[in-house]
Formats: C-alpha cells, structure tokens, sequence
C-alpha cells in the first residue's frame, strides 16, 4: 500500500464513496499518490474506474470523502473556485487526446496558459521546449496530420504545461499500436518522475499497470492491491 505524505503532497482520496440510484460505484476508497510516484488502477468495464477520475476532476459530485491535490482541497469548492484549482492542480490526458485537429501541436499545447492569462510569448515557448522533449514535431502541420503516438503525447505536453500536482490519464494508450503504447508510456510515466507530478493511471493494459509505483484493482466499489503482470 502505498505510504502517506502530508497534506500537501500529491493527490490524497481519503473515504470516497459514490453511487447511482441503488448502484455503488465508489465504496470508501482511500488512495495517496506521492510526487513523482503513480498509481495504475485496473478493473472490468463499468466497475468505476472512470467515475473516478471524474470524482477528482470535480465533474461528478461525490456521496461522501474528500479529494486533495498539491494540498489543496478540491471537494467542496464552489464552481468557480474549483474550475481555478482543477486548472492550477491537475491534469489530464483523455485516451484519444481531445485535440484541436487543426491547431499545431504548439498551439494546441499552449492553449491552457493562455486562457489563463498567461504572456503569449512564454506559452508557446513553454510549449516547445516540452514537445522537443517528448519527441513531437511543432511547426505548421496541423496537430490530425501527426502519427497516433504523436497525437498523444502532445496530449501528456498539454496537460503538463501548467505544472500540475496531479496528472490523471484514462486508458492514455488505449488506441495506439504497441510500438506507440510503449513510447507514450514511457514519455508519461518518465515525465511524471521527473516533474515530481503524482500520476493515476487508469488502463485496461497489465503492462502499463505494471509501470506504476502502485497498481490497484477496482472490484465491486472497492480498491485493492492489484497482483503484477496479471491483465485487467
């Protein structure tokens, strides 16, 4: 299990508990992610991995329980406290990206600063110097021409771009080749270490959930420790 750092480390879910009319998604899960650490959490479709990704991005409301990132409380915040704190403390890397198609992988990268009133000049080069270090072109192509794998970790630059507490990443290889998956994987989870960013992963894919610091298992609304090497 993994250890627990104070408040202002990482994400922290402590009693989180969700249901939908008489079905229970969520049943109390407790869960901490150190900085630089990741936890990868697996499970059946439709056992509430997603739901709680959601949870912690403040898109659903939970029962009960408490979410915290780099120390701030995120549950029960007014909306727009927590559309500000969702932006200053978290990221996200959806599974098919959630690009613009026809902004350049630098505008798409550098969109989040600047609708946050960031200096126009500094976004952009901000967004460069992380697509060169993850490998991904950024001149004039449009970000649709570029390569599946491309695409995607364009995706993990723009959701580090405003140097998150916390980065969320729902099936984040699901749809590419495995020789994509593995650079994607290893751009992630390396960035991740690197930028002292707590990562949870949420994948269908062993061997992604093997790349974790931690590895859990979502069954019947409750989290588990998750054997290694075994699949989803």
């Amino acid at each position: 299990m993994p250890h627990t750092p104070p408040l202002g480390d990482g994400l922290r879910i402590k009693g989180l508990s969700y249901q939908v009319e008489d079905r229970v998604l969520l049943n109390d899960v407790d869960l901490t992610v150190a900085p630089g650490e990741s936890a990868a959490i697996t499970g059946p479709s439709g056992s509430g991995k997603s739901t709680l990704l959601m949870c912690v991005l403040g898109l659903i409301k939970p029962d009960s329980g408490s979410i915290a990132a780099g120390g701030h409380r995120l549950t029960g915040l007014l909306p727009g406290a927590l559309a500000k704190a969702r932006r200053r403390h978290l990221g996200m890397v959806f599974q098919f990206g959630e690009l613009l198609p026809e902004l350049t992988p630098a505008e798409n990268v550098a969109l989040p600063m600047l609708l946050d009133g960031s200096d126009h000049h500094h976004a952009f080069a901000t967004a460069i110097e992380l697509l060169e270090e993850l490998d991904v072109p950024h001149d004039a192509t449009p970000t649709g021409m570029l390569s599946g794998g491309e695409r995607q970790r364009t995706a993990v630059a723009r959701a580090l771009i405003a140097q998150p507490s916390v980065l969320l990443a729902d099936e984040p290889t699901g749809a590419l080749d495995h020789k994509a998956r593995e650079k994607v994987a290893d751009q992630l989870f390396r960035m991740c270490r690197e930028r002292r960013c707590a990562l949870l992963v949420v994948t269908h894919d062993s061997t992604i959930a093997d790349r974790a610091t931690h590895a859990f298992q979502l069954q019947e609304s409750t989290l588990i420790p998750a054997n290694r090497g075994t699949s989803a």
